[in-house]
């Protein structure tokens, strides 16, 4: 990834860190309306979640997003490790990796508003198409 598309990231994961509760809440009501099925995926203590406003209202998902959230995107570890959780899940419920993606992009243009240009829109497509490639090939060593 070039250096401008890098900073753009940067930048952006920045001004979305500002607020990060919302702004994954954001992420996964939108994961949730396009795909309701991933709502089992996230139980805790045994408990099974009604509705998506009942799993993201609850503190336990709130700490999750919260986790989520504190990871660099730009970091390979924590892409790697919280993408890897993601493919798992979705090899489980059969979730297109597009859909997370679309997720994503919804999010960020949401937060950003009009900070979410068509470049930074584009360099946050290549990241995510570079990770799902890199995951889709395996990772060596783990």
């Amino acid at each position: 990834m070039e250096r401008p598309e890098s900073e753009l990231i940067r930048q952006s994961w920045r001004a979305v860190n500002s607020s990060p509760l919302e702004h994954g809440t954001v992420l996964f009501a939108r994961l949730f309306s396009l795909e309701p099925s991933l709502l089992p995926l996230f139980q805790y203590n045994g408990r099974q979640f009604s509705s998506p406003e009942d799993c993201l209202s609850s503190p336990e998902f709130l700490d999750h997003i919260r986790k989520v959230r504190e990871a660099e995107p730009w970091g390979l570890r924590s892409a790697k490790h919280c993408l890897c959780n993601i493919v798992l899940q979705m090899t489980r419920y059969l979730l297109p990796l597009q859909t997370v993606g679309e997720s994503l992009l919804y999010m960020l243009e949401k937060c950003l508003g009009p900070n979410f240009t068509p470049a930074t829109r584009t360099a946050w497509s290549q990241l995510y198409g570079a990770v799902v490639k890199a995951m889709s090939r395996g990772w060596d060593g783990e």
